[in-house]
């Protein structure tokens, strides 16, 4: 309907402003015959007639209520969220924790870039996936498939997915965190987490997950650490002091990792982290 609509709304124009220059400009030349009552001519239509009527007009014709979201507004918020699709990934699911982890471990591990960057965020990208699973169920069970029913407006199944979102980021953040970003608004302490502004959740879950993730990747880097200290102090003692520590440690390194089945713990690990 949005074609059709766009085609009624050019009709409308048209012909209002076909009648505003259709008025004339300049008095007769010769008086009527009869005198008319003095009246104020009708002149061009304002610009909020226009769109009022225009939005009368084609709400109608798409048999919405005058109060409803248009099509095109709908388009257009749709098109903004796929545009800011790629910053509500990182910034309001758990895609952070797990692609900072992947990064600690790779970097423990010396392998320059092998696992590939792009395996690490694929990794990173699924495992957010299964980790968001639940929220996402909720999200299509009381937001998106009422929606599509026509049993829920528009703005209200936005409202719906956004406390979702907001409820899955409140319970992995901290308190103090949530604390530092309510009083730099100037806000109080919110009890429970819909009367979290979005504006205070979101920075709050962000810092949260990088501290997360850091005392993770830290946890992480011990072992691998201790492996580099026991090789350096045997070539140090070999006298080999021209052989780089790290091209020796490399494999014992790996080794270990794979002993211990590190990409199944890390896994396990990462998705049991979120409550």
């Amino acid at each position: 309907m949005t074609a059709a609509r766009a085609i009624l709304a050019a009709s409308l124009v048209a012909v209002l402003c076909v009648s505003a220059h259709a008025q004339p400009t300049t008095a007769p030349t010769t008086a009527p015959a009869t005198t008319q009552p003095a009246s104020t001519p009708a002149g061009p239509p304002a610009v909020g007639d226009v769109v009022s009527l225009i939005d009368r007009a084609t709400s109608a014709a798409d048999g919405e209520e005058p109060g409803e979201w248009s099509a095109p507004i709908k388009m257009a918020i749709v098109f903004a969220a796929l545009a800011l699709l790629p910053s509500l990934l990182v910034m309001m699911t758990s895609f952070t924790r797990i692609v900072i982890v992947l990064a600690f471990v790779r970097r423990a591990l010396t392998t320059q870039n092998i696992p590939p960057t792009i395996a690490l965020i694929g990794l990173a990208l699924f495992l957010t996936i299964y980790t968001m699973t639940p929220t996402f169920a909720l999200v299509d069970r009381d937001a998106v498939q009422p929606y599509l029913k026509g049993e829920v407006a528009f703005d209200a199944a936005c409202s719906v997915t956004m406390d979702h979102l907001k409820d899955f980021m409140i319970r992995q953040t901290r308190t103090t965190d949530l604390a530092l970003f309510a009083e730099m608004a100037e806000l109080p302490v919110p009890e429970r987490a819909a009367d979290v502004p979005m504006h205070v959740a979101v920075p709050a879950f962000a810092m949260s997950e990088f501290k997360t993730a850091f005392e993770m990747g830290c946890l992480l880097f011990i072992p691998f650490l201790l492996v580099d200290l026991v090789i350096s102090s045997i070539l140090l003692s070999a006298g080999m002091m021209m052989l780089p520590p790290a091209i020796v440690s490399l494999p014992f390194k790996i080794i270990l990792f794979v002993l211990v089945d590190g990409w199944q713990l890390l896994a396990r690990t990462l998705v049991t982290s979120f409550h």
